[in-house]
């Protein structure tokens, strides 16, 4: 195998007859354009400009005028400003379709963890709650303890006339009430 065509070893890089840009530099200058482009005050300026354009070619003498009328050079820079803005404003675009489809889909993966979180939590409740119905609650606890000591109280009697005391009978215990 010859040594250029070896996969372990990194290809030199070849020279390019275009410039070399860094695309994350340009497109962050884009959206700063874009962002300048869309806002009152670049419409203000324009304005200003344009108009201060047609009144020097128009009121001035005739030798100083750059652009007489029908100011083909005044055309030529709008056209040649509206030419670099439409792409740049449309790269910045891009990137912002970029940064929503990445927020998008974060936020779909953080609402199918919420909804499943919520499903375990409430299969979680689901348990516990089935699991409460066989637990003995403190009211019914109390409520068996009330009845046993009336029993004792209505069992507890003087001796009878033997000197024996009348014991409660034997009973099984009730179980705790369903939910």
């Amino acid at each position: 195998m010859a040594e250029r065509d070896r996969l372990d070893v990194p290809r030199t890089p070849r020279r390019s007859l275009l410039p070399d840009y860094d695309p994350e530099a340009f497109g962050r200058m884009s959206e700063r354009i874009a962002r300048f482009l869309g806002t009152g005050r670049f419409i203000v300026w324009m304005t200003v400009v344009i108009i201060v354009w047609i009144a020097w070619n128009v009121l001035v003498p005739e030798a100083l005028r750059f652009d007489r009328y029908p100011f083909i050079f005044l055309t030529l820079a709008l056209s040649l400003q509206a030419s670099y803005a439409a792409p740049l404003i449309l790269l910045a675009q891009n990137r912002q379709d970029d940064r929503d489809r990445v927020n998008l889909e974060q936020d779909r993966t953080r609402n199918e963890r919420s909804i499943a979180d919520t499903e375990f939590l409430t299969r979680e409740i689901a348990a516990l709650r089935m699991g409460l119905g066989e637990v003995a609650t403190r009211d019914w606890i109390r409520s068996e303890l009330q009845e046993m000591a009336r029993e004792l109280d209505r069992y507890q009697a003087p001796a009878s006339r033997d000197g024996a005391v009348d014991h409660p009978p034997n009973r099984a215990p009730k179980r705790a009430p369903d939910k």
